[in-house]
């Protein structure tokens, strides 16, 4: 079911920690729909069946801006915003915490654990770190100002204040921000390092992997290796642009796929995760000015990589 996804101050409140959706009915020049409840049907039927928005406008679900609950047969007012709760699919539970690295009244910078998304999306909805800080830490306006990979472990920046959130975003935006990654990756003696990689990234919306094709780079990170052990290296990765799966392309690209990566070298059947094989992928540090209290900020990850344990 779609609708307007963006958070609103609307009479419901969060479900999960998930806003809820609001509708707004648009212009209907032919006189389509009589009533409220022929557009909703016509609008999300296709996604849940007649069926069950009819259950749902009998139940409740929608409501007005005043809170009242909305019948199906309200006459059809263009303009007009309704919200509802979408019904959430059973998700498998991350099992691993999220540990909060700061916090104060502006800014919630979190360690995000591998497996859990950042914000909802697809079949990831309330297994979110947006959802479940919002749940735990009772800030139900908490948004994150960039997104990492569902997969990368470590430090996430979270915006407390609404207004504030654009001006942290920006920072990412305009590449203000000092990112530093670790992996875990094979060692090859015959890998000249460190080195800078640049290339041109491509990745199609269904499509689970990304690729490099011919063309103008748009992306740049520097790899550098820290030590090794075996035939195993510790990497420090610095992404100078931030490309989907960019460090995960540019490892593989070098012949030194990241430990546990489902997607590079070979992409692995979709199924049911293995939380005992996370990709040994870390965002390790973020570094800014920051753009509200113009103070310099620096933050690090508390997590380790499992395929390299502190010995």
């Amino acid at each position: 079911m779609r609708g307007r996804r963006k958070a609103s101050a609307g009479p419901l409140p969060q479900r999960d920690g998930i806003d809820a959706v609001r509708v707004r009915l648009p212009e209907d020049p032919d006189g389509v729909w009589g009533n409220v409840g022929e557009h909703l049907v016509a609008r999300f039927g296709g996604a849940i069946g007649a069926a069950r928005v009819h259950a749902m406008l009998d139940a409740g679900r929608f409501v007005a801006a005043d809170g009242s609950a909305v019948r199906g047969g309200e006459p059809y007012a263009v303009g007009r915003s309704i919200w509802f709760h979408r019904d959430f699919a059973a998700e498998e539970p991350v099992p691993f915490p999220i540990g909060i690295v700061y916090r104060d009244e502006r800014l919630v910078v979190a360690d995000k654990p591998p497996f859990l998304a950042t914000t909802p999306r697809g079949r990831h909805i309330t297994e979110t770190a947006v959802a479940r800080l919002r749940r735990e830490l009772g800030v139900p306006a908490l948004q994150p100002a960039h997104r990492l990979d569902r997969l990368t472990a470590g430090l996430v920046l979270f915006v407390v204040r609404p207004e504030e959130r654009g001006a942290y975003q920006t920072l990412f935006r305009d590449r203000l921000v000092g990112k530093e990654y670790e992996a875990v990756a094979p060692y090859d003696p015959e890998l000249v390092l460190p080195r800078t990689v640049r290339s041109r990234i491509v990745k199609e919306r269904g499509v689970l992997a990304a690729r490099e094709e011919p063309g103008e780079a748009n992306s740049e990170s520097r790899v550098e290796l820290v030590e090794r052990r075996g035939g195993l290296g510790r990497y420090r990765l610095l992404p100078a642009t931030g490309r989907t799966h960019q460090l995960r392309v540019h490892m593989n690209a070098l012949g030194v796929p990241i430990v546990h990566d489902p997607l590079y070298p070979v992409v692995e059947p979709e199924g049911a995760e293995d939380f005992s094989r996370p990709l040994q992928l870390l965002a390790r540090r973020l570094e800014f000015t920051d753009p509200v209290s113009g103070e310099p900020r620096r933050f690090e990850s508390g997590l380790r990589l499992s395929a390299w344990p502190e010995g």
